[in-house]
């Protein structure tokens, strides 16, 4: 049977009269290309989630048209293409609205603080965007990083308990914000960075670094926040802080959510 004589099943009328929100499809597996502060581009692969929404008068959507626009763009920086993607996928589809949800892993080269040992540490990264009568876009990246307890320095004789805590941050922003920036920001606030390769002398600066630098998860939040805030370029953040206890059967948990007051 010729192409153009097989039925079009997803386009036909549907008759139950229920608008859908999102129809896409999910945890597609794709490798991305965005933008290195050091090297100029990164290539990773990311799980992809893209949807269109869909009028209460069609039984579908074509699912293959979202791959076909998602292959046009493999060589171009998704963080700055976002619009023009989402444009394409609502064209494509005749659609009032797109949405695309990617989650990626990103690399940085770091050096050991004594050493000077480099080697590549990995950050969980993602954004989300949404195209219809509003634009909208939210970066996001999660920063493991090494927290010691003030109270326990506080009351004991000998150390402290320490443990790593995972931080989440999102962000929306008016120009392009580097990862690496919002990187350095969250490590900078807390009692110490994580490394991929640490020798003797390292792990005793990293050590008594942390030592030096107690802090509490509500601390590290509020300071991400405060810093996040004096940034003019950052319209809207949402902070988050899991701190895995070494002591305690279980974590210990902060967010904050701040929108800028326009100037």
């Amino acid at each position: 049977m010729p192409k153009d004589d097989l039925p079009d099943i997803q386009s036909l009328a549907d008759d139950r009269n229920i608008p859908l929100d999102q129809v896409g499809v999910k945890d597609l597996r794709w490798p991305i290309t965005v933008l290195d502060r050091q090297k100029g581009k990164q290539r990773t692969i990311a799980a992809v989630n893209i949807y269109v929404n869909l009028p209460h008068n069609f039984r579908g959507t074509h699912m293959s048209r979202f791959v076909e626009v998602l292959n046009d763009y493999r060589d171009t920086d998704w963080l700055n293409k976002t619009t023009e993607i989402l444009e394409q996928i609502r064209k494509i589809h005749d659609a009032d609205e797109a949405f695309m949800e990617i989650a990626f892993e990103y690399f940085i080269e770091k050096s050991a603080p004594v050493t000077g040992q480099k080697s590549l540490m990995s950050y969980k990264c993602r954004f989300k965007a949404s195209l219809g009568e509003k634009e909208d876009f939210v970066l996001g990246v999660t920063v493991p990083v090494t927290m010691l307890c003030p109270c326990s320095k506080e009351i004991s004789d000998f150390g402290a308990h320490n443990q790593r805590c995972s931080v989440d941050v999102m962000v929306r922003y008016k120009e392009f914000v580097w990862l690496e920036d919002l990187i350095d920001l969250v490590e900078g606030s807390a009692s110490g960075g994580l490394y991929t390769i640490l020798k003797r002398p390292d792990e005793k600066y990293v050590t008594e670094h942390a030592y030096q630098r107690p802090k509490f998860v509500e601390d590290v939040v509020r300071e991400i926040a405060v810093k996040l805030n004096a940034m003019e370029n950052v319209t809207w953040c949402a902070v988050e802080a899991d701190s895995q206890e070494s002591i305690h059967n279980h974590n210990a948990f902060a967010r904050v959510e701040r929108t800028k007051a326009p100037a």
